[in-house]
């Protein structure tokens, strides 16, 4: 069987032309959200996945129509793959029930792999670079220094265990040990 799933970003836009061109590609039933592509809950598609079993075809007008990224879209792929399913993008002109459609969607996913590597190593290096010039990296730290100062302060007294002192400053234990070997 083939279904056809097709997706538009606003209630001001009109799936017509996409259910339609799905329709003359033989899609005997099309789902359609309504919902931003980067919003990961979309009913339809979720029904449309469900649906399918071995021998199905699942097709888009355009394949950002289906995924957020290449890299979701090589997922799903490969899950169709391992499922029996084929996939086909009208606009791209990718069946992956043809040895051309798979090669060419292959080579769309090592496309993305490289581009994912660069990405990580653009990323490394510049916060390394950060770090050389002094910004901290990561996320923001739990205690300022005057809640620092002031669990110190409690410690100093005596009067409270490490373990109060973390409820008074609504953190964990281990985020106040942290925060104090950094002192």
């Amino acid at each position: 069987m083939k279904y056809g799933y097709a997706r538009i970003s606003t209630v001001y836009q009109n799936a017509d032309m996409q259910k339609k061109a799905l329709e003359q590609a033989g899609c005997e039933l099309i789902f359609t959200d309504k919902l931003s592509g980067a919003t990961t809950k979309r009913p339809q598609l979720t029904r449309c996945l469900n649906k399918l079993k071995e021998g199905d075809t699942l097709i888009v007008w355009k394949l950002d129509r289906l995924a957020r990224s290449l890299r979701d879209l090589v997922n799903m792929v490969d899950d169709f793959q391992q499922r029996g399913v084929h996939f086909r993008s009208l606009t791209e002109d990718i069946n992956t029930a043809t040895p051309g459609g798979k090669l060419t969607f292959h080579i769309f996913a090592a496309l993305a792999e490289f581009e994912r590597g660069l990405i990580i190593e653009r990323t490394r290096e510049g916060m390394k670079a950060a770090r050389a010039r002094g910004v901290r990296t990561g996320p923001p730290p739990k205690l300022t220094p005057q809640q620092k100062a002031h669990a110190l302060q409690l410690i100093d007294a005596g009067k409270h265990s490490r373990e109060q002192i973390a409820d008074l400053l609504k953190v964990s234990r281990s985020t106040l040990y942290r925060a104090l070997a950094t002192q």
